[in-house]
């Protein structure tokens, strides 16, 4: 399979770093993972200090594998030992074929803890302090209220899938989250959206895309799918955010 063989050879290319431990997290560990499709997230954690060297050689590691087959969808942040237990700090990453510096959020420490795929060393629980349920709460209606209400008025993004899909599947993981305190896969979060009042062309749509070989959209989906999507968040966003704020 192509995503072995690049995770086989960024272990390869990372040995050089010493790393101390490296982990899939999302999809790719929680068992939705589709080849092709879903990102490959990872973190990676290094002795450190990241010095300027030690991110010249990361960069240099990840432009030797832009050639091989789904390398544009490998996403790494590298924390050490001594900066892991920091939530609040923005850690290297290379994402979206760019180096830049973003947090591990909670859901992402949660998911590590709850069903990280350890791909060397460590495990996430000797490295990472646990997530308490109210942190990990307060953070999904910080996200719900603070980037996605706001992105909902903005009808430009919605009439591209990615937001589209991952702005509807968030909404029903965090509904789950902050009603049960747990975390649901993309497949659950798409059976559980008629159920949440979401539209059932959008959800059908996001689920052939993501599962099946979708047609072609027709002539004016994209707005009409767009104008959906923006009429069934906004309120439902409202409504948890006021539930659980």
């Amino acid at each position: 399979m192509p995503t072995d063989a690049l995770l086989d050879r960024f272990l390869h290319e990372l040995t050089a770093l010493d790393p101390v431990a490296v982990w899939a997290h999302g999809s790719l560990a929680g068992g939705d993972y589709q080849e092709g499709r879903s990102d490959l997230d990872l973190i990676a954690v290094l002795e450190g200090p990241l010095t300027p060297g030690t991110v010249w050689r990361v960069a240099k590691l990840h432009a030797r594998l832009r050639a091989e087959p789904l390398a544009e969808l490998l996403h790494c942040t590298y924390l050490t030992p001594d900066t892991a237990d920091d939530a609040g700090r923005r850690h290297l990453t290379w994402a979206h074929q760019e180096l830049f510096r973003r947090t591990v959020t909670p859901v992402t420490r949660r998911e590590l803890h709850a069903f990280g795929r350890v791909l060397h060393g460590r495990a996430p629980a000797g490295l990472l302090p646990p997530v308490p349920d109210r942190e990990l709460a307060e953070f999904v209606v910080r996200d719900q209220r603070d980037f996605w209400r706001p992105a909902v008025d903005n009808a430009q993004l919605w009439t591209r899938e990615v937001w589209v899909d991952l702005g509807t599947i968030t909404f029903a993981r965090a509904s789950v989250t902050l009603r049960d305190g747990r975390l649901i896969s993309k497949r659950e979060a798409l059976d559980l959206l008629p159920g949440l009042g979401a539209p059932a062309e959008v959800v059908e749509d996001i689920r052939s895309r993501r599962y099946d070989a979708a047609a072609p959209p027709a002539d004016g989906w994209a707005a009409r799918r767009a104008a959906l999507t923006r009429d069934y968040l906004g309120p439902a966003i409202d409504g948890l955010v006021a539930a659980y704020g």
